[in-house]
């Protein structure tokens, strides 16, 4: 089976903010400032809902019998429903496994309400067998499927106390982790327009949870050591010919550690 791990990033929805406070005149900092601020007085924590965040990055490795590869969907200036809907139609043209770190209880939930705002369709990701019977024991929607292996969930056994971060999984294993570029930021990012430093982040994260998900599948018996070794060679020439210096700065990070 394909193998597809994601990662997304978002900001806040400020659009939505303005219509559910009555913010309008307000500039979008203002709004997102006033969100924050709001969540914080109901929550404690400043985290907003999942229906106020933002789609604006999307990032994929896809592993097929024909190789490894890594990118982010769409470009600079894609609008969020073709990113939403290019993910969809991912999974529609390959069926692949998904991987991901907390993407059932983040990045899937948004994805799906802002393809419920974007008119996107996605009949594959919805199957459950009523179309092909192959999907009635192990669909993308159970969280106790192997269709979508969230790492931080299966991992932890599906108990919120055991839950760790990425950056802390990937610290214990060894592997770069976020060099140098936190979620925290990626507003701040987006508000300079620099979207192509949010790109190259997700895609980092993207590479944590790929390297994460070998030696998970090592674990299980599903990889022999020589099999999880040729799967870290084919990572570092992916690496070593991306010619992008994010790829490069990863590699040598994971190189020295």
């Amino acid at each position: 089976m394909n193998t597809l791990v994601f990662d997304i990033e978002t900001v806040p929805d400020v659009a939505l903010g303005r219509r559910l406070y009555g913010l309008e005149g307000l500039a979008d900092a203002q709004v997102a400032k006033a969100m924050f601020a709001l969540r914080r007085q109901d929550t404690g924590g400043d985290f907003l809902s999942l229906e106020q965040h933002r789609v604006v990055a999307i990032a994929c490795a896809l592993r097929t019998s024909e190789g490894l590869r890594l990118w982010s969907l769409g470009d600079c200036g894609s609008p969020e429903g073709e990113l939403v809907q290019r993910f969809f139609d991912g999974i529609e043209k390959f069926s692949p496994a998904l991987v991901s770190w907390n993407g059932s209880a983040f990045d899937l939930p948004v994805l799906t309400y802002r393809a419920l705002l974007a008119g996107v369709t996605a009949p594959r990701f919805w199957e459950t067998g009523a179309e092909d019977p192959a999907f009635r024991y192990n669909n993308y929607l159970s969280r106790y499927h192997w269709r979508h292996t969230d790492l931080m969930d299966v991992l932890s056994g599906f108990q919120s106390r055991g839950r760790v971060s990425l950056a802390t999984m990937a610290c214990l294993l060894g592997l770069p982790g976020k060099l140098g570029f936190e979620g925290g930021q990626v507003w701040d990012a987006w508000q300079s327009g620099n979207l192509a430093a949010i790109r190259r982040y997700c895609e980092t994260d993207v590479l944590n949870t790929w390297l994460i998900y070998l030696r998970f599948a090592q674990l299980r018996g599903q990889l022999s050591r020589a099999q999880h070794a040729e799967e870290l060679e084919r990572v570092k020439t992916l690496l070593q010919d991306g010619n992008e210096p994010h790829l490069a700065e990863f590699l040598r990070a994971w190189e020295a550690a």
